[in-house]
């Protein structure tokens, strides 16, 4: 398997290897269409203009004059009617010219080689030192006609500008390897790091180190994985609470239990104490249970199982139901209880609804002193609102960032003598968001407590997927 910085690697030289290839095909195409005509035209001006001068100074020894010409950086090469032919200045790599080329040249023709020939596919064409890749003209000397192939000398001319473009070239090709090479390692170090920090999340550290100051797509990476390395922390240290509490509160009842049997079984207590003992066991047992069932329904919320079943019933008469259930305890109290419920009809789960006024109310009558008052309303501003308003102690500032977390009571303590689980209200809250609602709460110390229910009266995606 190929790492990460290999496959960047190999992809960077293929990119320049690629893009070198297309540049150059690129650059054959405009020599192709445009300079190799110019070319051809430039050199057939240098062969007239060498031509012209001669004719001017006929007097002067051609062979002399060719020689001075050819000193300049140029190949020439002069054929007679016989086929006789004289080189001056660097030989052609190939010399061999066919003889129906010269007799054109002879009778007045121009031979225009550069454009007449195929050379090459590519740019190299303009260097092929060949007699054919040249221009012939025809010259009068000595009374005679010759043919004279015209060329620059390329190696000549431009020999040193081919060295300087070829180190050019290679500079460039093992400078970008190697910049590629360190620059590459550059880029793949934070994801290796990145890598490094799953390996470590995956085996439980959590406080993780990541360069989250860059500011690209790489930095953004890493914030939100820092983030989430942090979220899982959270998420960790909640879930060992929570084991850490329902142990707590398994163990209490348990010893309760354990305790009193013990007591009973030693037949050393009388029959009224036997009888409180059984009483205490029967209660922590049902403390047990209720503490089960709890833990099992807010297990399926959190699962998101099918335990939510939604149907269309009267909310108004659901919540007059929980109020005269719980009829012995606010008339104890001698609570002044003002109702508000209009008759409203709403889509949701009846069993689990029932549990969250059960819990809200019976709160607010658990913790309103004698002769207090308690308001429930239900009102439609688009959605359902419940509203619980008691007149009781009220809860401090700080205790509402967590009177909705598991197994808290309300005091630090964590008093496993007080009555309820500290569960109520997490679940209340799990089956109204479950619901596709919201549970809010504002509460100040002895002013009283107000519960805010809101409620959509026909939840569209529960309703799709009770169709299905």
């Amino acid at each position: 398997m190929k790492s990460l910085y290999v496959r960047l690697v190999a992809t960077f030289i293929a990119i320049l290897f690629v893009s070198g290839t297309l540049g150059f095909l690129l650059a054959n195409a405009y020599y192709q269409k445009n300079l190799r005509a110019y070319n051809e035209q430039k050199i057939a001006r240098i062969s007239q203009e060498i031509i012209s001068l001669y004719e001017q100074n006929e007097s002067m020894d051609v062979r002399e004059y060719l020689k001075r010409i050819a000193n300049l950086n140029f190949q020439l090469y002069l054929m007679d009617a016989s086929g006789e032919g004289m080189l001056f200045g660097a030989p052609f790599r190939e010399q061999e010219i066919d003889q129906k080329i010269v007799d054109r040249v002879l009778k007045g023709d121009i031979y225009r080689g550069i454009l007449e020939e195929e050379h090459s596919l590519f740019v190299t064409g303009f260097f092929e030192n060949t007699l054919k890749n040249s221009i012939g003209m025809p010259l009068r000397a000595e009374g005679k006609t010759y043919a004279l192939f015209v060329r620059p000398n390329i190696q000549q001319q431009f020999g040193e500008v081919h060295i300087l473009f070829s180190l050019l070239l290679a500079a460039t090709f093992l400078l970008s390897i190697l910049f590629i090479l360190v620059f590459t390692r550059y880029l793949v170090r934070p994801i290796k790091r990145l890598t490094k920090a799953t390996k470590e999340l995956a085996g439980g550290q959590y406080d993780i180190e990541l360069d989250i100051s860059r500011k690209d797509e790489i930095g953004v990476l890493a914030v939100n994985f820092a983030q989430m390395a942090q979220s899982l922390k959270q998420l960790e240290e909640m879930r060992q609470e929570f084991v850490s509490n329902v142990s707590h509160e398994i163990q209490s009842p348990l010893a309760s239990i354990q305790g009193f049997s013990q007591a009973i079984r030693s037949g050393e207590v009388s029959e009224k104490q036997r009888e409180n003992y059984l009483a205490i066991i029967e209660q922590e047992s049902r403390r047990l249970s209720a503490l089960s069932k709890q833990l099992l329904t807010l297990a399926s919320l959190e699962k998101e199982t099918s335990l939510y079943e939604p149907v269309r019933y009267r909310l108004d008469e659901q919540i007059r139901q929980v109020l005269l259930m719980l009829e012995p305890s606010w008339r104890e109290k001698g609570l002044e209880i003002d109702l508000e419920l209009p008759e409203t009809t709403i889509y949701a789960d009846k069993h689990l609804l029932n549990q969250v006024w059960i819990n809200l109310i019976g709160n607010s009558i658990k913790f309103t002193e004698p002769g207090g008052s308690l308001f429930v309303g239900i009102r439609y501003d688009g959605d359902i609102v419940v509203t619980v308003k008691d007149t009781g102690v009220g809860i401090s500032e700080e205790e509402l960032k967590h009177i909705f977390e598991r197994f808290y009571k309300g005091d630090k303590s964590r008093n496993r003598n007080s009555t309820g689980s500290g569960l109520g209200l997490s679940i209340a809250k799990k089956i109204v968001q479950v619901a596709g609602g919201s549970l809010q709460v504002e509460s100040k110390l002895g002013e009283g407590t107000v519960f805010t229910v809101r409620l959509a009266k026909e939840n569209r995606r529960l309703a799709d997927r009770q169709g299905k």
